[in-house]
């Protein structure tokens, strides 16, 4: 997400009017701080959805992208590509080859590899379970 608009800091100065008017006093205390957790709720919710009619940003990666974001040469990629080894989408009509950043972060972490210290656990709950009589 890039820097916030002045529409942003705006929307945030011009959240109340009453604010500029009224200076809190003890009594108002409560009202005072009810507007600062609206505008918290505001800056949290601009913060994981981005302003109001903003288009989300692409997630769709080309080739070149792709290989830049799993620091793979282009060459490397198409070969994965022909071997199955990459999720990718190709538009009907088109030799484009488009890649979803969410997916290939999944294909990244399907590859993970157990720890040491995980073997050894799972070798020790194996060798724990009960063996079955054949018979």
């Amino acid at each position: 997400m890039g820097y916030p608009s002045l529409c942003f800091f705006a929307a945030i100065t011009n959240l109340s009017a009453m604010e500029k008017e009224n200076n809190p006093t003890f009594d108002r205390l409560p009202f005072a701080v009810e507007q600062l957790n609206q505008k918290f709720d505001y800056l949290l919710q601009l913060l994981k959805e981005g302003e109001p009619g903003q288009k989300p940003q692409a997630e769709l990666l080309n080739v070149p992208e792709a290989a830049k974001f799993l620091n793979l040469a282009i060459p490397t990629v198409y070969s994965m590509v022909s071997r199955g080894e990459l999720p990718f989408f190709k538009p009907n009509g088109t030799k484009r080859l488009y890649f979803r950043k969410s997916l290939l972060i999944d294909w990244i972490q399907s590859g993970r590899r157990l720890t040491n210290a995980e073997r050894r656990e799972q070798a020790a709950k194996h060798l724990k379970t009960p063996k079955r009589k054949e018979g």
